[in-house]
C-alpha cells in the first residue's frame, strides 16, 4: 500500500516572511545563508512535511508566556491554536498546520530562531 503524501502549500503569510529572514541574515552578516535556506526548503523541509505531516511538535506543548502572545492566540478562530505545529530545521522555525480533511500541510510562517516571535493574528485572515 502506497503511503499518502500530503500537499504542502505556502500561505500568503509564509511567503511574506523570507524577506524578513533575509534582512535578518544580512544584518547578522550571514546573507550567504539565505540561498541555503531556500534550497533546504525545497530539498528537505517540504518533502519531510509531505511524508510526515506530524513531524513538528504541537505548538501549545510549550505555550508562550508573554501577555502579548497569549492575547494573539486568544484572538484566533476557535480551535486554530490547537492545530498549530512547529518544525525546527537547521536555524529556522516554521509554524504550520496539517489538515487531514484535504491532506494538506499549510506553512504559515518561518523565522530564524533568533528573531522575535510569530505574529499569530496576521496568520489568519479575519481573525
Amino acid at each position: 500500500m502506497a503511503e499518502q503524501l500530503y500537499r504542502v502549500e505556502l500561505t500568503a503569510s509564509f511567503l511574506e516572511r523570507p524577506d524578513a529572514v533575509e534582512a535578518y541574515l544580512r544584518e547578522s552578516e550571514a546573507s550567504f545563508a539565505f540561498d541555503a535556506l531556500l534550497a533546504e526548503l525545497r530539498a528537505t523541509v517540504i518533502p519531510n512535511l509531505s511524508r510526515f505531516p506530524r513531524i513538528g511538535r504541537r505548538y501549545l506543548d510549550n505555550p508562550p508566556q508573554s501577555a502579548e502572545a497569549l492575547a494573539q492566540l486568544a484572538a484566533l478562530p476557535a480551535g486554530a491554536a490547537l492545530a498549530l505545529r512547529e518544525y525546527l530545521h537547521s536555524d529556522y522555525l516554521m509554524l504550520y498546520t496539517a489538515s487531514e480533511t484535504d491532506a494538506t500541510v499549510y506553512l504559515l510562517s518561518i523565522r530564524h530562531h533568533r528573531q522575535l516571535s510569530f505574529d499569530f493574528v496576521g496568520l489568519w485572515p479575519g481573525a
